[in-house]
């Protein structure tokens, strides 16, 4: 461990020095300006500070107040060595942040307790600030395979949404994508974002309850299927809200199961919200889903031209979408291309 001596006085240095060497193992480092000591600070750890309190131009109170406003080093002990007996330098010295005292001239067996003492104050802390980022490291693992486990969950229920949809793997994959990127334009946090993108690729996880002569339907739906099939929206938000413990990605998963039809105008399903009442995720992925689907070729239609479906996109802004949303979805058009060139459909190539 690092020992740091600071003395105007060169004897005084010498026999500290000397004490602290009969406790083995340590580094002792000695200054006689406490300016140059505070700059060995800077750039070094110790481990205990003598520190004498009697010193020109710095004094011990000086050191100690400039000493603990660096980084890392309000835990360090420090023991002041004074000749002044009186309570009021040891109340404030203490109140600056000195751990113990020693009175000159210094006595060798309480010099070596003192010492050895707070070494073993400083030793403990370094071995609980240790064990501390291990247990931190080992919760930031733990939780990275939660998050793991939960995003292998979502591709699972994903796929069993696809196997039942004509859509395909691709569509989930350019949707989340234009999610995330609108998500990004729009100011999401960081931690939002992905959860944007985990939660995306379940949006439309309810039409697994959606029989399949309505699903897998070539041509128009009639007025009654239209019905059965705007169910889908809350049969996703029924499925993902009934995990048996509280989930943030299956949350917000739910929220953009039941939100992703509403239109901002209040003309949508299931619940008929409008504006910022639809919540935002929903409202992103409505403009990320539509647009996707309209240059997507289907069983009941071919696909729409790029330009076309930028233009409806546009034309119903304040509408069926949020028109800020619209606004940086556009505005990121080379983006748009990017991504749905990325993940193209090979039968649609």
């Amino acid at each position: 461990m690092k020992i740091l001596i600071v003395d105007d006085n060169n004897t005084n240095l010498i026999v500290l020095k000397a004490l602290s060497a009969k406790v083995e193992g340590n580094e002792v480092y000695t200054f006689n300006v406490p300016a140059e000591a505070l700059a060995w600070c800077e750039g070094n750890e110790p481990d205990l500070v003598l520190l004498d309190y009697m010193m020109p131009d710095i004094d011990g109170f000086q050191f100690l107040t400039r000493f603990r406003a660096m980084a890392s080093k309000r835990e360090t002990p420090v023991i002041m060595v004074t000749a002044d007996n009186e309570m009021e330098v040891r109340y404030r010295a203490l109140e600056l942040g000195a751990n113990d005292f020693l009175t000159k001239p210094v006595d060798k067996t309480e010099f070596l307790a003192r010492m050895r003492n707070m070494l073993a104050l400083r030793q403990s802390r370094k071995q609980l600030a240790d064990r501390a980022e291990w247990l931190a490291e080992e919760v930031k693992k733990a939780t990275a395979d939660i998050v793991l486990r939960e995003r292998g969950a979502i591709f699972l229920l994903s796929k069993v949404a696809e196997y039942r949809d004509p859509e395909t793997g691709a569509h989930i994959l350019r949707m989340a994508h234009y999610s995330r990127l609108i998500g990004e334009r729009i100011g999401l946090s960081g931690d939002d974002l992905q959860l944007l993108f985990d939660a995306a690729p379940m949006h439309d996880i309810g039409k697994v309850g959606i029989p399949d002569h309505i699903l897998l339907k070539p041509g128009r739906l009639d007025d009654a299927e239209m019905a059965i099939m705007r169910q889908h929206a809350r049969i996703g938000w029924e499925i993902l809200k009934s995990a048996p413990f509280e989930n943030a990605l299956f949350n917000v998963a739910s929220e953009i199961a039941l939100a992703h039809h509403e239109k901002f105008d209040g003309s949508g399903y299931p619940q008929g919200l409008a504006g910022e009442a639809i919540p935002i995720m929903g409202r992103i992925v409505a403009v990320a889903d539509v647009f996707d689907a309209l240059t997507s070729a289907r069983p009941y239609k071919p696909a729409w031209e790029l330009d076309r479906a930028r233009a409806f996109i546009a034309e119903n802004a304040g509408r069926h979408f949020d028109p800020a949303c619209v606004e940086v979805f556009l505005a990121a058009w080379d983006e748009v291309l990017a991504i749905r060139a990325r993940y193209d459909d090979p039968s649609e190539a």
